[in-house]
């Protein structure tokens, strides 16, 4: 939904947003299914903090409306969404729950080494930005009980945000974890056709270098951008990760009327 929503930007559209059926190539497990539903919105001239107070009035609605209550339960845990949400940035977190510094201008042979030492996989294509990222992940996520937006990514992870206003290593984006899964992700977008143009170079470099995760190489949207794009905060959010949240499933499976079954042994 991501690009065509912000070519409506593009076009003069000052708030956009789509709820929709969307389908990524992933494999299957307790938190992913091939095809899901999401809402997308774009909001012309702002930028991932006023993304931060939709998304926590979006989740704190959908509690108040579905349940009744804004408190939660999470395990043996109660969880209340009414209370402001923890705002801290990945650096934050790796420190705190791995005890180790990282950012994304560090020695790559120094981060290759924390690397290591968590023992989290990395590929030789990579830079300190996407091992930082992958550290995060590891050590981090599944801890986040709380909500909590996780702040300030590597620029290296999001080819599709603006550059930090303080700090060009990084970018303009969060996601938001609650339950140690992802419900959202958002960030002030790049709306610069040169910077994003060199991105997808970028991106197409990590592809040849055995990088699933990097993003296609789209020039009608790098023309779309020449244009002109306002500056812009972006969000999406997993409905199906939502409901498992306020339903108290841990599986998607659960929450999804026909999901995506393997194979039963022995079909043809």
């Amino acid at each position: 939904l991501e690009l065509p929503l912000k070519r409506l930007i593009v076009g003069g559209m000052n708030r956009v947003f789509e709820i929709g059926r969307v389908f990524r190539n992933e494999g299957l497990d307790t938190r992913h299914n091939p095809e899901f539903t999401e809402v997308e919105a774009y909001q012309a001239f702002g930028d991932y903090h006023d993304m931060m107070e939709l998304t926590e009035a979006i989740v704190q609605g959908a509690a108040r409306d579905a349940l009744g209550t804004p408190t939660i339960r999470v395990g043996d845990r109660e969880v209340d969404l009414s209370k402001p949400f923890r705002r801290a940035t990945m650096t934050e977190l790796i420190k705190e729950n791995a005890g180790v510094d990282m950012h994304p201008s560090m020695p790559i042979d120094q981060a290759r080494a924390i690397a290591d030492g968590l023992g989290v996989r990395w590929l030789d294509v990579w830079g300190a930005g996407k091992i930082m990222s992958e550290v995060y992940d590891a050590s981090s996520e599944h801890l986040l009980v709380e909500p909590t937006f996780v702040m300030d990514h590597p620029r290296e992870t999001s080819p599709l945000a603006r550059a930090h206003r303080d700090d060009p290593a990084l970018v303009e984006r969060f996601e938001l974890v609650v339950a140690g899964r992802e419900l959202a992700n958002a960030y002030s977008e790049l709306n610069d056709p040169v910077d994003q143009a060199q991105r997808f170079r970028d991106e197409a470099r990590l592809q040849a270098g055995g990088d699933e995760e990097a993003e296609p190489v789209d020039d009608d949207y790098v023309q779309a951008l020449e244009y002109g794009l306002p500056p812009t905060g972006g969000l999406g959010i997993g409905i199906d990760r939502l409901v498992m949240l306020l339903t108290g499933v841990d599986t998607i499976r659960d929450v999804i009327l026909f999901p995506t079954l393997r194979p039963e042994e022995g079909a043809e």
